[in-house]
């Protein structure tokens, strides 16, 4: 009986352990990449979500560079904030992976989302297409065609981890949107919080607002990036047809360090 008390108590001392050393690692992990001493490394993992050629023509022709946006905004919006960073993020593309990450269930509970978030991080480790140094945060980009009239999933970024999964569409046209739910998702894996109604999707006031103190308020012109969209109405936002047409909000720069 006294044995096999001892070996559940190694047992439970080396679990315990492991997660201290998980822990410490995300805690060191997450203090580097938010002290904006050097440039994160990001890198993006396209997945032909529907199969479809045209999707596939649109992954073979997908470039880096389509991402240049993002790192031009967040250089911008760094520079307003005194970051002496001028390029905060670097973006690079990986090969297009082949299998498709775990679905996302709905509805979850807490336990469900922590599983399947485990599940998501140990398929991301077996599935990349990446030959590169190790990045410092990972999205992986589920593109559909325009043509499949596909309701897009929920895109969700994990700080855990510090790897995102985005649902967008594998066109020219849809770019700029792409880009936009990427960076909103690169933003999560940094610290940073949604500022919308997850029911009515509408931006909360005034952190999710670009100029919240605006006369009239309504409608803007601008989306607070964590905000999502730009408020047209009490009822009504539009989602924003660039980055250039939206900011990182003051309580969105404090989340991500950018701010004491």
């Amino acid at each position: 009986m006294e044995k096999k008390q001892f070996w559940y108590r190694v047992r439970v001392f080396f679990l315990l352990l492991i997660l201290l050393v998980v822990s410490l690692n995300s805690w060191l992990s997450r203090s580097r990449t938010t002290d904006w001493q050097e440039t994160l490394w990001v890198v993006i993992y396209p997945i032909n979500a529907d199969q479809r050629g045209d999707t596939r023509g649109y992954l073979n022709a997908l470039q880096a560079d389509h991402f240049d946006e993002i790192e031009q905004f967040l250089g911008r919006e760094a520079n307003r904030y005194g970051i002496a960073l001028n390029h905060p993020i670097e973006i690079h593309l990986s090969d297009v992976v082949e299998n498709e990450p775990p679905e996302v269930p709905d509805n979850a509970s807490i336990l469900q989302s922590v599983w399947w978030s485990l599940r998501f991080r140990y398929w991301a480790w077996r599935n990349s297409a990446w030959q590169g140094p190790e990045p410092d945060i990972r999205i992986f980009m589920r593109l559909f065609s325009p043509q499949n009239r596909t309701v897009l999933e929920h895109s969700l970024g994990l700080q855990k981890g510090m790897i995102g999964l985005v649902n967008g569409f594998a066109s020219v046209d849809f770019q700029s949107l792409n880009n936009f739910v990427t960076l909103h998702e690169i933003l999560h894996t940094l610290g940073a919080t949604d500022k919308y109604d997850p029911q009515t999707l509408q931006p909360l006031w005034p952190e999710g607002y670009a100029d919240p103190y605006q006369d009239p308020l309504l409608p803007q012109f601008r989306a607070e990036i964590m905000g999502g969209r730009i408020p047209q109405n009490d009822h009504f936002s539009l989602m924003p047809d660039a980055l250039e047409n939206s900011v990182i909000g003051p309580l969105t720069a404090q989340e991500i360090n950018w701010l004491n």
